[in-house]
C-alpha cells in the first residue's frame, strides 16, 4: 500500500461475538464498503489531519457524522484505503436489541439518511 496516495481509510469490520450470524453481518459490511467506498465509524476510520481540517472535519450532528464525512471524501473523488485486517466492535447493542431488529433499524437509518431525513430526527430512532 502506498500511503501517500490515500487521504485516509478504514479497517474491515469484525464483531466481537462467537455467533455465526455476525459473520454474515461482517461479510455484508465488507461488500457494502467495497461498493460504496463509505466505511462507518465502527470500522476505525482514519484520515490525514490536514485533509480532515481542509474538508471541514466532522459536522456537529448527532448521528451519521461518519457517513457524512466519508460521503464528502467520496464526492471529492479522493482515495481511501481499505485495510483488510479486522477491527473489533462490540456485539452488545445487537444482542440487547435483537440481531434482526438491530440490523433492520440500522439499514432503515442509513436509507432514511440517504433520502435526506435530518440526523436530529434519526437520532431519536437510534436511541
Amino acid at each position: 500500500m502506498e500511503v501517500t496516495r490515500h487521504t485516509g481509510g478504514a479497517f474491515a469490520l469484525g464483531i466481537d461475538s462467537e455467533q455465526k450470524v455476525f459473520r454474515i453481518t461482517e461479510r455484508y459490511v465488507a461488500w457494502r464498503t467495497r461498493l460504496t467506498r463509505i466505511p462507518f465509524g465502527d470500522q476505525a476510520i482514519f484520515i490525514r489531519r490536514d485533509y480532515f481540517e481542509r474538508i471541514g472535519g466532522y459536522r456537529n450532528i448527532p448521528i451519521m457524522e461518519d457517513v457524512d464525512l466519508m460521503r464528502r471524501v467520496r464526492r471529492r473523488g479522493d482515495a481511501i484505503c481499505m485495510v483488510p485486517e479486522k477491527v473489533m466492535t462490540s456485539a452488545r447493542r445487537w444482542e440487547k436489541d435483537g440481531i434482526v431488529l438491530g440490523t433492520i433499524r440500522n439499514w432503515m437509518l442509513q436509507v432514511l439518511y440517504c433520502c435526506g431525513v435530518s440526523p436530529d430526527r434519526l437520532a431519536r430512532f437510534y436511541r
